[in-house]
């Protein structure tokens, strides 16, 4: 643990400078040389405290802790329906809002641009949310960053959720049992770079009673390969790293794993290496089709689309999950639900 605090402290230093001629000085003065004694004891307390989750959602009396996953909205002016379907976009945040969960975790492309005009059609369709007082952790996904140039792409974000201002990447303790990690899947998530070496200091030193790590990002890790359609959706050498060091952690007698992705606009679940993963973009841009693979164990083919959000419900020490699909999509006030596909996660022996 102290290992890896170090390492989070030193990316968090090296971040600030570019020069590689004064990495090794700079390193050796931030106590981050190899064998370096550690910071004070009030530095240490400080960054010992990056690996506290960011944010707590306490668990409700009731035995059962719902909650609900989804993303892939893009919203933009409702007049528009190309690139994105306004009618499914609020048929889903009402369904959501019925389902009165404890956190609503957004995988990414709230906005189809990067601009004030399409945050606010997102903070007006979701008021039903806060009238509600649910909790919203949305991870960044491609289009957050798309229009404008980094730095006023980021204000934007933190503007609609001052909450993470300064934040790209968090975590939330769900209850006691699930810990919950947004992830930011444009930027690095290589080894040794700062995002993974926050992250693998939250998985050290994550509660002990935690039996559920669910990780929420835009960019699948694992999906269904096509060879034809939207190949360059395929995952990229920056998700395989991280499928790659959570097939190390996820061995026994650690945590589940569950890993829940977008920007494939349609839904999946894999389960590799003892991960379960799920894309589910289907929170209303416009619809693709997947050629799907042998591993991909939602089975249901046609050009159906298949927007919908995934219910998530701890119950007795076991995570079981439902994909919800809007089956009336094509109706002016659409109002009709299937349930498509059902899976539970055991807690770890």
């Amino acid at each position: 643990m102290e290992q890896l605090i170090r390492r989070y402290n030193c990316a968090i230093e090296m971040q600030r400078f570019k020069s590689s001629i004064f990495v090794g000085l700079l390193a050796a003065l931030a106590g981050c040389a190899p064998g370096a004694p550690p910071r004070t004891a009030a530095e240490r307390q400080a960054v010992a405290g990056a690996v506290l989750p960011t944010f707590s959602v306490p668990a409700p009396d009731a035995s059962g802790l719902v909650f609900v996953a989804y993303g892939d909205m893009r919203f933009t002016d409702p007049a528009s329906s190309m690139l994105s379907q306004p009618i499914a976009r609020r048929a889903l945040i009402a369904k959501i809002a019925s389902e009165r969960p404890a956190a609503i975790l957004i995988n990414g492309d709230i906005p189809l641009r990067a601009v004030s005009e399409d945050y606010h059609v997102y903070h007006e369709e979701t008021g039903l949310w806060r009238e509600r007082g649910l909790r919203v952790f949305p991870a960044l996904g491609n289009h957050e960053f798309a229009g404008c140039v980094e730095a006023a792409c980021l204000q934007l974000w933190w503007d609609e959720f001052p909450a993470l201002r300064g934040r790209r990447w968090y975590s939330v303790a769900i209850g006691g049992e699930v810990l919950c990690i947004a992830l930011d899947s444009d930027a690095p998530l290589l080894p040794a770079s700062e995002q993974r070496t926050w992250l693998e200091a939250q998985l050290a030193g994550r509660d002990p009673r935690v039996k559920f790590v669910l990780i929420i990002m835009h960019h699948p890790p694992v999906s269904d390969v096509q060879t034809v359609k939207h190949v360059d959706h395929n995952p990229r050498a920056n998700e395989l790293s991280l499928a790659q060091y959570l097939r190390g952690a996820a061995r026994p007698p650690g945590p589940r794993f569950l890993v829940i992705a977008g920007h494939i606009h349609n839904y999946e679940r894999i389960e590799s290496d003892g991960v379960l993963y799920l894309v589910s973009g289907g929170g209303g841009a416009a619809p693709y089709e997947v050629d799907r693979t042998q591993s991909d164990l939602y089975r249901e083919s046609g050009s159906r689309p298949n927007y919908h959000y995934i219910r998530l419900e701890l119950r007795n020490g076991r995570l079981s999950g439902e994909m919800i699909r809007l089956s009336d999509y094509a109706a002016a006030e659409p109002h009709e639900w299937d349930i498509m596909d059902r899976f539970e996660l055991n807690p770890p022996p």
